[in-house]
């Protein structure tokens, strides 16, 4: 590849607006990722979009000359998530097709065999999201990394908080650059609003000075209510004092930078940490989720239930536990083999996903074919309705299996919390009026008003 200096942009190095690019992606065809891929060499083309379609199951345009990438982002029915892009082509082998891509507010990821501290900082210049030198046997898979790190950093929200506008402007150009969810505060008091309306925050970048309460104190704050696993902090400021570092990382921040930072180091910094973060979540899914339905399971029912219940009574709220069993499920393994009957608890599953999720329900794979549910601000007349719903909805669901079509009940035991005890005493309450409505014919939901009908006829 030949040394060379690439032309001055045509636009600003800056995105476009959030908003645009989010209509970009969602743009792209058929709900997949669309990568646009632009290498002069068919084979490094050819293994690398091999790779990020096992990888990420992601639409990949191939470009081997700048004619065929400027046909490709002229095409008004292709919208492009990420592009990696060669800067020597035939026919713009200065590293135009570069100024392309930013143009369209494609974030780019460049791949590039030479390299040198003088055209890294015109590249950088243009604002792309990373770059990678084809220097190494790994350089390929460290593509695919860094496009599908991209592609997924548009789930991740990261709150900046700095009153000056030009330094938080700043931070939030960055963020953006790597298709983060951005979202702003000038205070610390707006940072802890923000928490407080959307708890998918998950990485706050802060400034020292503000003017109701510091950086520091706002990281005390916020560890009150959020433990370094659930949200990471870093701290931001222009001070010359040294010890704030340590102050901040003390107060509990996971890491600190002093202004002037370098823009790569932070980027770095911040990626590792969301990365720390993703794979936390990927444990505690593998130590909480059930395998099959994919449903919390015993471990994690019993771990954050009585948080739930506590929460409720606190609240004076009401609150009652369910448990749930598909009925006659041996028989049913015993007919048509325990792959049918897999295949009938994730289809029940699925159903009381749908149905509990949107009324903030704790529901959990107790074990075997036994589900359970808390069901917050329900009370014992409210959640009878809720129950029987479900069980007549399941009644009529009907489950492909490769032996044929089949249908199942469920009963279902239901408790209201009425005070303090323990969590194990709801669930054994329930429990027992699971064996009841078992033991009087199944398909049916029991609950105190089912044995005291006098109390319904009151009510």
């Amino acid at each position: 590849m030949n040394d060379m200096s690439l032309p001055a942009p045509q636009t600003p190095a800056t995105l476009p607006p959030q908003h645009e690019r989010r209509d970009r992606s969602a743009l792209s065809s058929g709900g997949r990722q669309h990568i646009l891929l632009i290498e002069d060499s068919r084979s490094i083309s050819r293994a690398l979009a091999h790779q990020l379609q096992v990888a990420l199951d992601a639409e990949i345009t191939c470009c081997l000359t700048s004619k065929t990438c400027h046909e490709a982002l002229a095409d008004k029915s292709r919208r492009f998530d990420v592009a990696i892009v060669d800067l020597n082509l035939p026919g713009a082998s200065d590293g135009e097709i570069l100024n392309s891509v930013v143009a369209q507010g494609i974030p780019a990821v460049v791949f590039t065999a030479r390299f040198d501290l003088d055209l890294r900082e015109k590249v950088v210049e243009r604002g792309v999201a990373d770059y990678i030198i084809k220097d190494n046997d790994r350089a390929l898979d460290m593509v695919v990394a860094s496009v599908e790190r991209l592609l997924n950093n548009a789930l991740v929200k990261v709150l900046v908080v700095d009153d000056v506008r030009s330094a938080r402007q700043g931070l939030v150009e960055l963020l953006r650059l790597q298709r983060f969810n951005v979202i702003q505060a000038r205070t610390g008091q707006q940072a802890l609003e923000a928490l407080d309306q959307d708890r998918d925050i998950c990485l706050i970048l802060t400034d020292y000075h503000m003017p109701d309460m510091n950086g520091y104190e706002l990281t005390r704050l916020i560890r009150k209510r959020f433990a370094s696993d659930e949200l990471r902090i870093i701290g931001i400021s222009s001070s010359s004092d040294r010890l704030l570092s340590a102050s901040f990382l003390k107060a509990g921040a996971c890491d600190f930078v002093y202004r002037p930072y370098v823009a790569e180091e932070l980027q770095c910094r911040i990626n590792l940490h969301v990365q720390a973060l993703s794979q936390i979540r990927q444990l505690r899914a593998a130590a909480f989720q059930d395998y099959l339905t994919e449903l919390y399971n015993r471990r994690y029912f019993f771990r954050e239930g009585p948080a739930l219940v506590e929460r409720c009574l606190m609240r004076v709220e009401p609150c009652s536990v369910a448990i749930l069993d598909i009925d006659h499920f041996k028989k049913l393994n015993d007919s048509f083999g325990h792959d049918s009957g897999d295949v009938v608890l994730k289809a029940v599953a699925d159903y009381l996903k749908g149905v509990c999720c949107p009324h903030g329900a704790l529901l959990g794979r107790l074990g075997g074919e036994e589900f359970g549910m808390i069901l917050p601000n329900m009370s014992l007349r409210q959640a009878l309705s809720f129950c029987d719903s479900i069980r007549g909805d399941i009644a009529t669901l009907t489950v492909p299996l490769p032996a044929g079509e089949t249908t199942v009940t469920v009963s279902i035991g239901l408790a209201e919390i009425g005070g303090r005890e323990s969590f194990d005493n709801y669930l054994h309450a329930a429990d027992q009026f699971l064996y009841l409505a078992k033991r009087f014919g199944r398909n049916q939901v029991y609950s105190d008003l089912s044995v005291l009908p006098e109390q319904q006829a009151a009510g």
